[in-house]
């Protein structure tokens, strides 16, 4: 009955976010290098009666990239979206969306006005009825076409410069399966070459800004769908766990009895099919990923290379890595050192944040650990256990932000790895977000993870950290000073006394004068990730 109910909300509720809109995938679109669809609302481009927006020229970001993209003109995701689009729908206000229809993260009611903040929970906290539910969404997001998307099976040029659109449906939690793998491809580059050192989800700055607004994303999407606007996604705190914990029938499936790679015929995982899993097929026949389904779902917990990963990331290596002031040092990819990012992403050391590709850590660790579809970049999406580990990875992301406090200018604004400057648009998400619009509290956004809110003690901790740490910087400073400071006091008020016995003594309205001084850093996530 759930699931009939849930279906039925379908027809009523469309879609908020995706990748290519369907309205935009045809030949006088592509042609035109136009998107920008008309507001149910008003019927006009973009809700400019109502004043939702207008159609506008994509302002492409001029900041000079790092070194490890060595071609220009030959991957589609270059400058996002200019080679499908260049026009698209600039919003005003809090209003959002391919077409302004919809709010922006962290606002709802008819005009976008009204402030919201979401609690993502702890998915063991949930109640029985919660948990049912969430997997029945998930479930549900599985066997329901997109409405307002579909993805594209064929690149620009295969297109024939948009002549020929090859774009297909795909089912709602595929749709961001798909936007995974498209963002993580290699460069196809023509005959069997491939160029492998490209990412525009990973190894860089944009890493965490990237999977905070996928998860947003598929937050809203699975709200829409199902009506229920108060749903969040809950995440695994997975910190000291000695195995996987969510790794059962209860929740995101146990083993299977007789096959340990596969999942237990008891789980409703255990008949999902995945999809973009097939990296090397895709580049040898110069070809995006279909979609079309790959087998199922493939897991094996803790069988994993313990050469590579000998655990599940602990308490002590998250406040390490939350302890380093630095968002991004050096190369700002897998090789940079002492950076928070490359730390929390796991190519770094957790205990020293020197870098250490052939080590896993962190949010690394997690997908090496799972030994399956979890384990492969490109496809890792296909396992629902990645919601729950991005989510709790997300929030490290802002505790992190709420300790340090930083300025947006912290986040790389040029000289980042293709696709990651701050100004860059994210790919492959349309409607538009740069990389910046993410580097803020989750406040901002309209959500918040229920371990953050309390103790508030931690939070009080958490605003003080940085304050506490810059006086320790200075504090030999501030001895000393203190210490040169009383020396002239006392040696003055010496001077002071001696000449007011000199002189026999001073009128009561005299007052001696003060004096004050003052000085004032391919294919696998073991390979790859």
């Amino acid at each position: 009955m759930l699931l009939f109910a849930l279906g039925f909300m379908l027809v009523i509720l469309q879609p908020s976010t995706g990748q290519f809109p369907r309205v935009c995938a045809n030949v006088q679109s592509l042609r035109s290098k136009e998107c920008c669809p008309p507001w149910d609302g008003d019927g006009s481009p973009c809700g400019e009666l109502s004043n939702r927006g207008s159609c506008q020229n994509i302002l492409l970001s001029q900041a000079p990239l790092g070194p490890q993209f060595p071609f220009s003109g030959v991957d589609d995701r270059e400058d996002w979206p200019s080679v499908f689009y260049n026009r698209t729908c600039n919003c005003e206000g809090n209003f959002m969306g391919f077409s302004c229809g919809e709010c922006k993260f962290g606002f709802s009611g008819l005009n976008c006005t009204e402030r919201q903040v979401k609690t993502r929970r702890n998915i063991f906290q949930l109640t029985t009825t919660e948990k049912n539910k969430f997997l029945a969404y998930l479930n549900l997001a599985k066997n329901i076409p997109s409405q307002d998307y579909v993805i594209a099976t064929g690149t620009y040029t295969q297109m024939n410069n948009g002549s020929n659109p090859m774009f297909r449906d795909i089912n709602v939690y595929d749709l961001f399966v798909w936007m995974h793998y498209y963002a993580s491809r290699d460069t196809l580059l023509g005959g069997s070459n491939v160029w492998r050192d490209i990412d525009f989800a990973h190894e860089a700055p944009g890493f965490l800004p990237w999977h905070r607004a996928f998860l947003l994303m598929w937050e809203r999407q699975i709200q829409r769908i199902t009506g229920d606007e108060n749903f969040t996604i809950p995440y695994w705190d997975w910190r000291d766990a000695e195995d996987c914990e969510v790794c059962n029938d209860e929740y995101m499936g146990g083993r299977h009895p007789t096959n340990p790679n596969l999942l237990s015929p008891a789980s409703i995982f255990s008949s999902w099919q995945v999809i973009c899993t097939r990296s090397e097929e895709y580049n040898s026949q110069q070809a995006l990923c279909r979609a079309t389904s790959e087998g199922p779902i493939r897991r094996n917990p803790g069988n994993n290379d313990k050469s590579r990963t000998p655990r599940l990331p602990s308490s002590a290596d998250v406040e390490f890595c939350l302890s380093l002031t630095q968002y991004e040092s050096g190369s700002m990819d897998k090789m940079a050192n002492y950076s928070f990012r490359n730390t929390l992403e796991g190519f770094a050391d957790p205990q020293t944040a020197i870098s250490n590709p052939a080590q896993s850590g962190l949010h690394n660790a997690l997908h090496i650990y799972m030994n399956g579809s979890m384990s492969q970049v490109q496809g890792s999406a296909n396992d629902p256990i990645f919601v729950l580990h991005h989510a709790f990875v997300d929030s490290i992301f802002e505790r992190w932000l709420r300790r340090h406090r930083p300025m947006l200018e912290v986040y790389p604004a040029a000289n980042a790895p293709i696709g990651h400057n701050r100004e860059n648009y994210m790919v492959p998400f349309i409607p538009l977000y740069r990389n910046g619009e993410f580097f803020k509290s989750s406040r901002d956004l309209g959500y918040d993870y229920e371990y953050l809110q309390e103790p508030a003690l931690q939070s009080f901790q958490d605003f003080l950290t940085p304050y506490l740490q810059q006086a320790r910087q200075i504090w030999a400073w501030l001895v000393g000073a203190a210490v040169f400071g009383g020396i002239v006091t006392a040696v003055l008020t010496g001077l002071i006394r001696a000449c007011q016995k000199k002189k026999g003594g001073t009128s009561s309205e005299i007052q001696p004068l003060l004096i004050e001084s003052e000085d004032y850093n391919n294919v696998t996530y073991q390979s790859n990730f």
